[in-house]
This record gives C-alpha cells, sequence and structure tokens, in this order.
C-alpha cells in the first residue's frame, strides 16, 4: 500500500474519536434517564409511583442552576 492511502486514514481519525464519544455520551446519558429518573418505574409491585417517593432534598434533574437540595423543605402532604 502507498503513502496516499493511509493518509487518507489518518485524516479520518477525528472523525471517528467524534462520534465514538458522541454514542458513547448519548448511551450513558439515557442509561442515567433510566436508572434515576422518578418516572421511569421499574418494579410496579413494590414501587407503582417513585415520583410520590422523592423528598424535596433529592436532586433527579442533570443540572440545577442555584439551588441548593439540601436547604428545601417539603411543602405537600405524604402520600
Amino acid at each position: 500500500m502507498h503513502f496516499g492511502f493511509w493518509a487518507g486514514l489518518l485524516n479520518l481519525i477525528p472523525l471517528f474519536v467524534f462520534i465514538g464519544a458522541g454514542g458513547t455520551g448519548a448511551a450513558l446519558y439515557v442509561m442515567r434517564l433510566a436508572l434515576f429518573n422518578p418516572d421511569v418505574c421499574w418494579d410496579k409491585k413494590n414501587n407503582p409511583e417513585p415520583w410520590n417517593k422523592m423528598g424535596p432534598n433529592q436532586q433527579y434533574k442533570f443540572y440545577s442552576v442555584n439551588v441548593d437540595y439540601s436547604k428545601l423543605k417539603k411543602e405537600g402532604p405524604d402520600f
């Protein structure tokens, strides 16, 4: 094989790196949503409504600006 063939492959390395990083990031985000989001219910027998068991000091958002979850108090009744 000559140099031109390998030079063309070297130019594709950044493409494969960014596509791989994007796919890995998307897969990790979907896994985070499936495991930690209170809207997803995996066990309907033991925990039919997981969103009602979330306390006010539990963070389930990915990113919150200027919110200190340790200082929040519960406003509603217990269900």
